[in-house]
């Protein structure tokens, strides 16, 4: 069975700043903030939340299906769906406009900087979602404003259970919309600075949260996952890297893994354990489409 993964297609930019973000920006001076960074490290990746996703569930064995839009240089990133066997069948490319890119400085203490530029991404919305008998679950992941509203209204009146995880994107929705997002999902996944917002905008703690949706999960980082299930909270303990080396892509990474523990039909708490480990592995390599998951799942 397939996963309909909305979201993004990208070019990342990746950056290393050798220093601390921190010794370099005067807390008092921010008025006038003007600062330059030297970055002796840098590389081009594919990224993108739809194919940071459908690269971690096709890894584990998945069948993801990405909904995005390219731009007039995407030829290069359909190329690269076709090498790794995921189907393009829902990726439309715009010809007047660029692929979405993304800009992405860290520093030695993996703290990040990002500069998006949307481009086709703002364009996602012309493709509609269908019931097809083969889609199990989708995933709505930071895309296009209106893609992300309609979207969601397609899922439910499609009749298949999603994930909601608006990432970066949670700012450009108000209080209404977002409750509008959870009622529609069969489950809800933000970090914990997410999370917050989240509350703050609905008026709805995490246990509330909960109480509307089969699940919610709160990613902690290296501290691991809230698993909340109607108001109870289960904490799902984190797996220690082999090593630090890119956080690019993580949160991607360990949403792969959830759509594929929900595909096998497993439980909540076990979906994060896997999506713990994944992530584990995936900031041990640089790039967020560069690691192997092979015996994993």
């Amino acid at each position: 069975m397939a996963a309909v993964i909305c979201g993004s297609l990208a070019f990342d930019t990746i950056m290393t700043f050798e220093g601390r973000f921190s010794e370099q920006i005067l807390p008092d001076q921010l008025h006038i903030l003007n600062v330059s960074f030297l970055v002796p490290a840098l590389r081009r990746d594919f990224g993108g939340c739809a194919g940071n996703i459908a690269y971690s569930l096709k890894a584990l064995g998945g069948t993801p299906l990405p909904m995005a839009t390219v731009g007039n240089d995407g030829g290069e990133y359909l190329d690269r769906l076709k090498q790794l066997g995921i189907s393009a069948e829902f990726v439309r490319q715009v010809n007047d406009t660029y692929t979405a890119q993304a800009m992405i400085m860290t520093d030695r203490d993996n703290n990040q900087i990002t500069a998006f530029h949307p481009g086709a991404m703002m364009q996602a919305h012309i493709t509609a979602i269908q019931p097809r008998s083969d889609i199990k679950l989708g995933i709505i992941s930071p895309d296009g404003r209106d893609a992300m509203l309609q979207h969601a209204q397609q899922f439910k009146a499609a009749g298949i259970p999603f994930v909601f995880d608006p990432g970066q994107g949670l700012p450009m929705f108000d209080g209404k919309e977002l409750a509008n997002f959870v009622d529609q999902a069969s489950w809800v996944t933000v970090n914990d600075y997410e999370g917050k917002m989240l509350s703050e905008r609905t008026g709805w703690s995490s246990a509330d949260i909960s109480r509307r949706v089969q699940g919610l999960v709160v990613t902690l980082g290296a501290e691991g996952c809230e698993v909340w299930i109607d108001g109870e909270k289960t904490i799902v303990p984190p797996v220690k890297a082999a090593a630090v080396v890119d956080p690019t892509g993580c949160g991607d990474a360990w949403r792969g893994a959830l759509l594929f523990g929900l595909e096998q039909g497993w439980s909540l708490a076990r979906c994060a354990e896997l999506g713990n480990r994944v992530g584990s592995l995936k900031i041990a390599s640089r790039g967020p489409q560069n690691y192997s998951l092979a015996g994993v799942a």
